[in-house]
């Protein structure tokens, strides 16, 4: 049976968009894109959320601390989940926060950090590691009560399914463009909703299949 982990920050969490700084509300698995995805997939497939609010691709974040970084999280996640056929990498929203300054093409390269670990990973018990798919967010949407945080990312944004696909292509894995299936939603310019997450989870259950092997 394939297992599976879907690697990844809020949306992956399933954050319902929100209208003010509040405590984030979760959507119910069926409806998250990891749910949506374990549901298409169908028993054959272990699906693993890994989600986290706030979580960059390789970036101690000053405000809400370094474990919100991605690369020092995942050989944790790795090693928890093995023998692990395919990691689902979609990172990068926040990296465009105007505290870290990053570029669109930094940002991918912190990407690349992720899946060069995820490639150099030799798990029990088979010690082999897993396939990649990297999703690139889709582009931020007009930003609300989240503008200041963003400030200058909306640009950056719209780059970095560009810079994502040169990353992907480098290192021969599997790539998917998430802003090409859903947008982030106008209520904060940055969550999806839940047609979004219905609509990602689809197309990732499209491109696992052509991946891994039926189960």
């Amino acid at each position: 049976m394939p297992t599976i982990v879907c690697y990844g920050d809020s949306n992956t969490w399933g954050a319902v968009p929100m209208e003010g700084r509040i405590l984030p509300q979760r959507f119910p698995a069926g409806q998250r894109w990891p749910g949506v995805l374990r549901d298409k997939l169908g028993a054959g497939y272990t699906v693993i959320e890994e989600g986290m609010n706030g979580r960059t691709t390789c970036l101690d974040d000053p405000i809400e601390g370094p474990h919100k970084n991605g690369l020092k999280f995942l050989p944790v996640v790795l090693e928890t989940h093995a023998p692990l056929d395919l990691l689902i990498v979609k990172l990068g929203t926040n990296d465009l926060k105007y505290r870290l300054s990053m570029t669109a093409d930094d940002i991918a390269d912190g990407a690349g950090l992720l899946i060069d670990a995820a490639k150099n990973s030799a798990c029990p018990p088979f010690g082999k590691p897993p396939a990649v798919l990297l999703i690139s967010p889709a582009p931020l949407a007009r930003l609300t009560w989240l503008a200041g945080m963003f400030e200058g990312a909306t640009e950056k944004s719209q780059r970095l399914a560009i810079e994502m696909a040169r990353v992907a292509k480098d290192r021969d894995v599997a790539f998917l463009d998430a802003g090409t299936i859903v947008e982030s939603s106008p209520v904060d310019g940055i969550h999806l909703d839940a047609e979004g997450q219905r609509k990602l989870g689809l197309a990732v259950a499209d491109m696992v299949t052509a991946i891994l092997p039926a189960a």
